[in-house]
């Protein structure tokens, strides 16, 4: 299907709502005029009646043995210098009257029915005759046997409805091409401001995202106007992200494959077996720092993409699951490590993205935590969120340094252990997605660091 514009779009909405509007006012002037023209006829019939009973009471008043008596129809379209259009004949041939004297015809018009035809009740009446309708008005004298009766053809009265609607009818006809003329030239013009605004977009280059003028446009657009430079904003913050990272990214894989390829050449020169196995040795080691550093990277970038999941989840079976994975880890360096807390407290989120961050958090603190040393997960339950704290012996961090360390590759320089400076960056991103909070501070026992995540209770 070939794709429309905006303009033919709202011209094909707005003309069929201005083609039934002339419909509804053509109906409404056709009831209109019926209804006008019925009272002003009907009242030409009550006028005609009284100047007939006026003129035949004398006449109708006489007896004259019940025999009716024609009054002849006068021609006035031949012999009659005044003589009166055919139309107006037409007119008048439509026309008729009766009179009636103690229930017997006493004077008709040369039109007037008379076969199987009775007198009419009084006031008025609409009955056929010989294929026509005919609006008839009875009027019985008071205290008389006399009723006069005056009646038309109703084809005269709709006659006059219909030529009166044709001459609306063909100048709004020709009007209708020039309303939708002017329909199209509003909707063209009141578009113009959009595509100027495409117009502007199209003509910047794939690096500008500076915000576009909105001080011009009408209030209907500027909310549009608005979210495109929100858009753009968020665009130029995502855009500014990644090129940091990818700076940053490639500086810190740099380091550890500069220090293999020089180990390297140290292992081809090596004189002994002794200083070759000393050297393999710290290719293991930088190799494995390399593949941490790749691992976390992965990690950051399936955090950005991974498409959020909601879902009822128990925060303690996921902590001890998550605890289950570092079990050779955590017996290798004889480290205390201990879960407590609400068995049965449910948070309503990711499983995968909430298991990666707690993940981090676990392994930052076996990191930096010594040999020997003491890590404790809790899990609490309070009236709209639970709580999950990771507490270690370790080192700890400075408040003051409590910002900085969620960013990309920040260390602390008073860490002696290897890392990418990415862990508690992973975290930060995912407890933004998740909506949860994140506090740092020193546990109870005086020493380490303790991280509290909020996350919002499963109803």
């Amino acid at each position: 299907m070939i794709n429309s514009t905006l303009t033919r779009r709202l011209f094909f909405r707005v003309a069929p709502v201005v083609a039934v509007t002339i419909a509804l006012i053509a109906v409404f002037a056709f009831n209109s005029a019926t209804r006008e023209i019925n009272k002003i006829y009907d009242a030409q019939l009550v006028n005609d009646t009284d100047v007939l009973l006026a003129l035949l009471r004398r006449s109708l008043e006489r007896p004259n043995g019940h025999v009716p008596r024609e009054i002849p129809d006068i021609d006035f379209t031949t012999g009659n210098e005044a003589a009166l259009s055919p139309d107006a004949d037409e007119y008048a041939d439509a026309h008729m009257f009766r009179g009636w004297v103690n229930g017997h015809v006493a004077v008709y018009s040369n039109n007037a029915p008379l076969e199987n035809f009775p007198e009419q009740k009084a006031g008025f009446t609409t009955v056929p005759y010989k294929g026509d309708m005919w609006r008839i008005y009875s009027a019985p004298l008071p205290n008389t046997a006399i009723t006069m009766e005056v009646g038309e053809k109703v084809s005269v009265r709709e006659k006059l409805v219909a030529n009166i609607l044709l001459n609306l009818f063909f100048p709004l006809v020709a009007l209708v091409p020039i309303i939708g003329f002017l329909i199209w030239l509003g909707i063209n013009n009141g578009l113009s401001t959009i595509r100027g605004l495409v117009r502007h977009i199209r003509s910047r280059s794939p690096d500008d995202l500076s915000a576009i003028p909105v001080d011009g446009l009408p209030r209907d657009l500027l909310p549009l106007g608005n979210s495109i430079n929100h858009l753009l904003d968020k665009l130029a913050h995502s855009l500014t992200l990644e090129r940091r990272f990818s700076d940053l990214a490639a500086h810190q894989l740099r380091t550890p494959q500069a220090a293999m390829k020089l180990l390297l050449q140290l292992l081809d020169r090596a004189d002994s077996e002794d200083e070759r196995r000393a050297i393999i040795s710290d290719l293991v080691l930088s190799n494995e720092h390399a593949m941490h550093m790749i691992e976390q990277l992965l990690r950051l970038a399936r955090v950005s993409h991974h498409a959020i999941e909601l879902a009822p989840v128990n925060l303690y079976d996921l902590a001890a699951t998550v605890l289950s994975q570092f079990g050779n880890v955590i017996s290798d360096r004889g480290m205390d490590v201990s879960l407590e807390g609400d068995e049965h407290a449910y948070v309503k989120t990711d499983e995968l993205l909430l298991a990666m961050m707690f993940s981090n958090l676990v392994d930052n603190a076996l990191k930096y935590t010594p040999v020997g040393g003491r890590i404790a997960v809790v899990v609490a339950s309070e009236q709209a969120s639970c709580r999950l704290s990771i507490r270690d012996s370790g080192p700890g961090i400075p408040p003051h340094q409590y910002d900085a360390v969620f960013q990309r590759f920040y260390r602390l320089d008073t860490l002696e252990t290897e890392g990418s400076g990415l862990g508690l960056a992973i975290v930060a991103d995912i407890a933004d997605r998740l909506s949860a909070a994140i506090t740092l501070a020193t546990p109870s026992w005086g020493n380490g660091l303790q991280i509290d995540l909020l996350l919002a209770r499963s109803t």
